[in-house]
């Protein structure tokens, strides 16, 4: 594989690519709760309506992680009333792994609210949760053991919640390979490959891999330095095998990464990350519940993609699920020629 060059990244003006091969759509973080008047639940609701509207072509829609806020059957329950309503005019859902939906807290009866808590609010309520368990866990091997029954837990329950087998899957839909990797432990807010995961992921990189056609990974936390809120400075990346992954990557130039996690509004700095003449495009992929600020700032709202495939391009659009419109300042071309992604 030849390596990306620079991608200059500029707001695209409009442009006729011809007909449209395939579409998707990409959400993330919609941490629903057991509340149904709940903004979280709101924004859902007004997500899968806007979908449903409008998505009746869609070949899936793809789920970046933290499908619910604390991972509990009377959160999925809810997610699946909702869900429910909409059922029969939306396209498949696909699902990734995020650390709200296996991570290893041990809530209590009444879940704390996150909503609106700063990033250095939230680490350090989950620093709290890691003491609390080795508070109730004299041993380490006792630790140990009750971190892996509620791992089992909590990864049963997203499992069949959202029909997903397992931390990392892949899919072949309309032509276009769809790949989606998460964390093999329970950690409170970073992801753990394991080797056997990255071996399975260079291997499905490659499978019928062609530059000429883009592959579309999906992981819920970025990297770190990537895109938008997991600068070093912002604190929401988290993969643990970071230089591996990276190492990966940087043969398939035609992948597309969307990621999660940091719930960065569209449009802001960093949203797309070019490669930097190293790695394959990847998206920030905002928030269903609420999005965050570049002055590290909760602000109300409801965001997500959708994905046009053409074919020489593919491109990136925000959608803005409270109002039902296209966000202006989220508008992305990724052109294949060449042998070469180029990211506009």
């Amino acid at each position: 594989m030849k390596p990306l060059e620079n991608n200059p990244a500029v707001q695209p003006a409009n442009h006729n690519f011809g007909q449209r091969l395939a579409s998707f759509q990409v959400i993330t973080d919609t941490h629903v709760t057991e509340d149904p008047q709940h903004i979280h639940n709101l924004h859902w609701d007004r997500a899968l309506a806007d979908i449903a509207r409008r998505g009746g072509d869609s070949l899936g829609v793809m789920h970046v992680g933290d499908v619910t806020d604390h991972g509990l059957e009377a959160e999925y329950w809810e997610m699946h009333r909702i869900w429910e309503k909409y059922c029969d005019q939306l396209p498949p859902f696909f699902f990734t792994m995020g650390n709200h939906d296996v991570g290893d807290f041990i809530w209590e009866e009444a879940p704390q609210e996150l909503t609106g808590l700063k990033g250095k609010q939230l680490l350090e309520l989950w620093e709290q949760y890691q003491a609390q368990i080795g508070a109730e866990s004299s041993l380490p091997e006792k630790k140990d053991i009750a971190s892996q029954q509620l791992w089992q837990r909590r990864i049963g329950n997203f499992n069949e919640a959202t029909d997903t087998d397992g931390s990392y899957h892949d899919h072949w839909i309309g032509g276009y390979h769809f790949i989606f990797i998460g964390t093999e432990k329970p950690l409170s807010k970073d992801c753990h490959l394991t080797q056997e995961q990255l071996d399975w992921l260079d291997r499905k990189l490659a499978e019928q891999s062609s530059q000429e056609r883009p592959i579309f990974l999906f992981l819920h936390q970025p990297l770190i330095n990537t895109v938008a809120g997991s600068l070093e400075q912002q604190g929401w990346y988290g993969v643990d095998q970071d230089e591996l992954l990276r190492h990966i990557l940087s043969a398939y130039p035609h992948v597309i990464l969307f990621t999660g996690h940091t719930h960065w509004q569209l449009g802001a700095p960093h949203t797309m990350y070019d490669g930097q003449g190293k790695l394959p495009t990847m998206f920030n992929a905002s928030s269903v519940a609420y999005l965050w600020t570049d002055e590290d700032e909760y602000l109300e709202g409801s965001e997500g993609y959708e994905v046009d495939i053409y074919e020489h391009h593919v491109q990136v659009r925000g959608r803005n699920f409270v109002t039902g419109t296209w966000i202006d300042e989220a508008d992305y071309i990724v052109t294949y020629s060449d042998d070469i992604a180029v990211t506009e």
